[in-house]
């Protein structure tokens, strides 16, 4: 999938983490190192993006302490991006175990119509947060980390919410920066699926970020989703590259 000669593809790679950055991360000698508690775990492991300068088993060591000090699971996060090459090879041999097959997918000049019977509303970080941590149903501490994440996001957010009278219907989120956008915690209420509402719905986040200036698209959606895979497919969509996880944790991270 992804070539290293398209700057696109590490101008997205950019992009993503620059929307994704929490406030709790620090650098280690070319380890870019986050600590949200959050769900999403790109903003909660190793991004490793520059060659460094120390041997390899001292920066396990640091990171490991870091990891530690912070009370979360150590997780290296592998991109056609990572470095120094050999970086995933090196913690095979160690035991690490791969696991959150992940596609990263753009869409390249898009031209995006405004669903014209589609009225989202638009909603704060904090609202926003909240809303689809209910939808998931996912614990208290972990809708404060998305609202920190939000907030402190050097890319900002706009959200919004398709609502029939109190009672949501779905959500999204998009983040811009210059031409580039990406889309985020697009999510369906279980009682309103199967109506086409997610594909609507990109397709009006997608016409808003144009009116600033967006030209192309990307998101990124588990490997093994396929029924959201199909929808940003049909929104044209495709594959760019695939990134996944290694952690020497057992149990779950």
């Amino acid at each position: 999938m992804a070539d290293p000669a398209d700057t696109l593809l590490s101008r997205v790679e950019d992009a993503g983490l620059n929307a994704s950055a929490p406030p709790e991360q620090r650098w280690l000698d070319g380890w870019l190192l986050r600590f949200s508690p959050g769900k999403a775990k790109r903003a909660r492991c190793i991004n490793a993006v520059a060659e460094g300068r120390l041997p390899l088993d001292e920066r396990l060591h640091w990171a490991q302490a870091a990891y530690a000090e912070a009370g979360l699971p150590l997780i290296l996060r592998v991109t056609p991006f990572t470095r120094p090459d050999g970086l995933e090879d090196a913690v095979i041999q160690r035991g690490w175990r791969r696991f959150d097959d992940t596609r990263v997918m753009l869409c390249r000049g898009y031209a995006a119509t405004r669903p014209a019977d589609l009225h989202p509303q638009a909603v704060t970080a904090i609202e926003y947060a909240e809303v689809v941590g209910t939808l998931r149903g996912s614990p208290m501490a972990q809708r404060m980390a998305h609202t920190r994440r939000l907030l402190a996001s050097p890319v900002p957010y706009q959200g919004f919410v398709l609502r029939d009278g109190a009672t949501v219907l779905a959500c999204g989120q998009f983040a811009r920066e210059g031409e580039l956008v990406g889309l985020y915690d697009v999510f369906t209420a279980p009682a309103a699926r199967g109506h086409g509402l997610a594909r609507q719905l990109c397709s009006w986040l997608l016409a808003q970020a144009a009116e600033g200036g967006a030209r192309h698209a990307y998101l990124q959606v588990e490997g093994d989703n396929h029924a959201a895979r199909a929808v940003y497919h049909r929104l044209g969509f495709s594959d760019a590259y695939a990134y996944h996880y290694r952690t020497p944790e057992p149990g779950e991270v």
